[in-house]
């Protein structure tokens, strides 16, 4: 793989600092350049890196191990510039774009907190760009993941959408009229911490109560550690398969032992389900959109998720009977949604930064038609005091 110093040797170093796009994304993204560009989905175990096209598509994609919490800042940072080098050697890269697992603050250029990175009040965007020669865009995850969605998946043609996503915890992100919101300073979207049990579970957060421990990843791997634990008699096929290693059972073995009609795995996804419900219930009257895209880990459990979710949403709606009721869906795009709607964000920064480089371009030749003008009167003038 290339060093910095090879890749940073093929151009000049334009890697200045372009401020943030503006707000009009809906009309700015159908008129962006159509020019290839890396998106980097950052959580708290894998940093994933991919180039992706004008129409969402991964021309190629590399994924790594997070470095370790307690590493600095940097080390992190050496492993995003790694990846969007290595990429840079296959691919004519125009712009990065981060996609986050933490606070961005309004002007997307500082990660305020990250709770699985030491990142606090970390100005990331200035530290990538002042080490590749192209523009970079910061952003929470969610909102990148629910831009991808809006723009290729399950929530295209919504004018007014919001995405949830279950992982180990709750994100969320709310697009209008094809806008991310981003709240005042940044962080709108944590609908993970609402409280939804006054007095309930110890969140990490330093709150009780929050939706996202009775809907998320955690919650539904607690509860059934919790029963292999106390070696009910409803645990017993789930503590076969992990051989009574009760620290070794996953979300998503859980989620297979459903599918195969496990009666205890199949009532704790519903039980998940349903709280997802009575929390997307309570934001529906907070925010009444059309659709509500459900993605993340979790929600590769399908219908044996999102099938209670529904009904518990249809029972907790306020008004229900006398109002629409918002569709709620599948994401579509996986778990690379994080990582295409970095991409496709940064292409808009890509866009004014071709328009920047082509005015340098334009002057550069203005000055060296000058100069060769002027060059040519030099010859012409020399020429004529020889003869004479």
């Amino acid at each position: 793989m290339s060093t910095y110093r090879d890749f940073a040797d093929r151009g000049s170093a334009r890697a200045t600092v372009l401020k943030t796009v503006g707000t009009k994304e809906r009309r700015s993204h159908l008129t962006a350049p159509r020019v290839p560009t890396v998106g980097i989905d950052i959580g708290g175990t894998k940093v994933m890196a991919g180039v992706v096209d004008a129409d969402g598509n991964i021309l190629e994609q590399l994924r790594t191990e997070t470095p370790d919490k307690s590493k600095s800042p940097k080390v992190v940072e050496d492993t995003i510039v790694e990846l969007v080098l290595d990429l840079s050697d296959r691919h004519d890269v125009h712009a990065v774009g981060i996609g986050a697992a933490g606070w961005v603050d309004a002007d997307r250029s500082k990660v305020l907190f990250a709770p699985h990175l030491a990142w606090r009040d970390e100005p990331l965007r200035d530290a990538i760009a002042s080490r590749l020669v192209v523009p970079v865009m910061v952003d929470n995850d969610a909102n990148t993941a629910a831009w991808a969605e809006w723009r290729f998946g399950a929530g295209r043609g919504e004018d007014h959408l919001v995405m949830i996503t279950l992982g180990t915890g709750i994100g969320g992100a709310i697009l209008e009229d094809g806008q991310v919101k981003r709240g005042k300073y940044g962080v709108a979207g944590e609908f993970g911490h609402m409280q939804v049990v006054p007095s309930g579970h110890r969140c990490p957060c330093g709150n009780r109560g929050c939706w996202e421990q009775y809907s998320s990843g955690n919650a539904l791997v607690r509860e059934a550690r919790e029963l292999a634990a106390a070696d009910s008699p409803v645990a017993h096929y789930l503590l076969d398969r992990v051989k009574g290693n009760v620290s070794d059972i996953t979300g998503p073995l859980i989620t297979e032992l459903a599918r195969e009609g496990d009666a205890m795995c199949i009532e704790l996804l519903q039980d998940i389900g349903q709280w997802l419900g009575v929390g997307i219930a309570n934001l529906a009257a907070a925010l009444d959109p059309s659709c509500f895209v459900i993605g993340g880990g979790v929600s590769a459990a399908d219908d044996l998720l999102i099938g209670p979710a529904r009904d518990a949403f249809k029972r907790h709606l306020t008004g229900r009977g006398y109002r629409p009721e918002a569709r709620i869906a599948k994401a579509q795009l996986g778990p690379e949604a994080g990582m295409v709607g970095a991409a496709d964000l940064a292409r808009l920064v890509a866009r004014r930064f071709r328009r920047a480089n082509r005015r340098r371009v334009e002057r550069y030749e203005r000055y060296a038609q000058i100069y060769d003008q002027a060059a040519s009167t030099i010859r012409n003038t020399r020429s004529t005091r020889t003869v004479d």
